[in-house]
């Protein structure tokens, strides 16, 4: 029957040529040739950080490296006159990193049915084996606006101590080599930069318990969580321009988008606890309101909601706020301990004042809201180990801690940074005639609504939007896609060329576990 099908379908193609002098064309467009503009796409060299490296679902494996939009990039070139795009790719797709048979980062996620899981499997790729370069794909998962810059940043000795990047001891040159110098030593003709990211991501995924640097400038005296100063920023950056244009190269840069485009701070909602017993909301609510007084009579707003208590009225449905500790909330303690010791007694009343000092419900509020990490997801309702009935509930009576959740003021401190950084790389790329990708706005539509690409609905929905991976952070090969497509837009745009742009069905939603 198969050969039958098969035979008829080529009769009718048969049919179709013979008769083709007697279709309608006059309305066809013919196709654009590709061209390369003005242009020399000879030798591409790409840097940036985890996306540009094709890191996804939370490690670098081969299948996300050979879907990074450097790589889409190159592929396009290629048919202009670009060389061999080399990778320094991982020895499999199970992700992860050994270090002498130790292991240092764990395998790729995977979607069980209900939930993004490890794979099972001991990654192979020992950091220890180097790999013989140079390589065009520079892109070094981790690494910040300066580490480019930083010499001995591929040293194996400096591994533990954080002053080098295990992914970049792969493949680095030599061991005091510079990320730059690896790119310049290959005289580029063409360039890709997207740096700037883990500026601001690392202290957003950390939930804030880094330290905003802004007033620093000396990044070697920076923690690995910080926020990078804004004109240390803008110094690094205008020193990677100069390396790269400084043979006539010509290239693409792309700005920085916020982080409240990324579904691991934007999955897990505020209001994530259902109605509570009755009992129990009736507790709650007498204790929040005598602290609610406390900061009245301080003059400050008050920190706590009503909670809704499931008393089957549905006028008053819903849900509730997550309880969580706010580090910028001026101390309590002693106010809430010393009210509440004639009620509670002194030991629980204390208890109670060290607890709720700095706490408060989350907010929702346009233009002040918090953002709840991801990680929260496993232990918002569990119970808090050593913490007495019934303050032991996670998010309901016991608040959650600072490294689950991004405040209001602490996204303000992201912005502000974010802000300073794009106005720099879009300066920069002016001064220098290069084209520019405003990946701020290209992911913040992603984040708004969904964009269309090709007759995909993309969104940045956690698991079944397609732009994101299962970290919930970096781009998934469809994602990966989508970047490349505006990488082409603005490249064809600065130098005439007609590079081809990508369809969304040729890449997959999510990465299978028998790659």
């Amino acid at each position: 029957m198969i050969k039958n099908i098969k035979w008829l379908l080529l009769v009718s193609l048969t049919f179709v040529a013979c008769n083709s002098d007697e279709e309608d064309t006059s309305g066809v467009v013919p196709e654009v040739p590709v061209t390369a503009g003005t242009a020399d796409f000879s030798n591409y060299v790409s840097l940036g950080n985890s996306i540009t490296a094709g890191y996804a679902d939370g490690a670098l494996f081969m299948a996300g490296q050979a879907n990074s939009y450097p790589k889409l990039l190159s592929d396009q070139f290629a048919l202009v006159g670009g060389g061999p795009f080399t990778i320094p790719y991982m020895n499999d797709n199970i992700g992860g990193l050994v270090v002498g048979g130790f292991q240092i980062q764990g395998t790729r996620l995977i979607f069980n049915g209900s939930a993004p899981v490890n794979l099972p499997g001991t990654p192979t790729t020992d950091v220890l084996n180097h790999l013989t370069g140079p390589f065009n794909n520079l892109g070094v998962p981790g690494a910040k606006s300066f580490h480019l810059l930083a010499n001995g940043y591929g040293n194996i000795a400096g591994v533990l101590s954080g002053q080098a990047n295990p992914y970049f001891v792969r493949f680095a040159t030599s061991s005091s080599t510079t990320v730059l110098a690896d790119a310049l030593a290959q005289n580029p003709t063409f360039f890709s930069l997207w740096i700037g990211n883990n500026d601001v991501l690392s202290y957003a995924l950390s939930g804030g318990t880094g330290t905003n640097q802004t007033g620093n400038m000396n990044p070697a005296t920076y923690g690995s969580n910080d926020i990078t100063d804004p004109t240390a920023f803008a110094g690094v950056y205008s020193t990677l321009l100069d390396g790269l244009t400084s043979n006539g190269a010509k290239g693409v840069v792309a700005n920085i988008p916020y982080v409240s485009a990324v579904p691991f701070f934007t999955t897990v909602p505020v209001k994530a606890i259902p109605e509570l017993p009755v009992s129990d909301a009736a507790q709650l609510n007498q204790l929040f309101g005598a602290i609610n007084q406390i900061t009245t009579a301080l003059g400050q707003p008050n920190r706590f909601v009503e909670l809704i208590a499931d008393d089957s009225n549905p006028l008053t449905s819903g849900k509730n706020p997550l309880l969580i500790n706010d580090e910028t909330l001026p101390d309590l303690s002693t106010y809430i301990t010393a009210t509440l010791t004639p009620v509670l007694g002194g030991p629980t009343a204390t208890y109670v004042g060290g607890l709720y000092g700095r706490a408060r419900h989350a907010r929702l509020t346009t233009g002040d809201r918090d953002y709840i990490l991801l990680t929260a997801s496993s232990i918002i309702g569990t119970n808090q180990a050593g913490a007495p009935s019934p303050f032991n509930i996670i998010g309901i009576s016991n608040p959650m801690q600072d490294n689950r959740t991004l405040t209001a003021a602490e996204v303000a401190e992201i912005k502000t940074a974010v802000d300073a950084y794009n106005i720099s790389i879009k300066a920069l790329a002016d001064a220098k005639g290069l084209a520019y990708v405003d990946a701020n706005t290209a992911l913040n539509d992603v984040a708004d609504g969904g964009v269309i690409f090709d007759n995909f609905h993309m969104t940045s929905d956690f698991v079944k939007g397609g732009a994101f991976g299962l970290d919930g952070v970096h781009p998934s090969a469809r994602g990966q896609a989508y970047i490349a497509n505006k990488f082409i837009e603005a490249i064809n745009a600065k130098y005439g060329s007609t590079l081809r742009k990508y369809k969304a069905q040729d890449f997959p939603l999510s990465y299978p576990a028998g790659l």
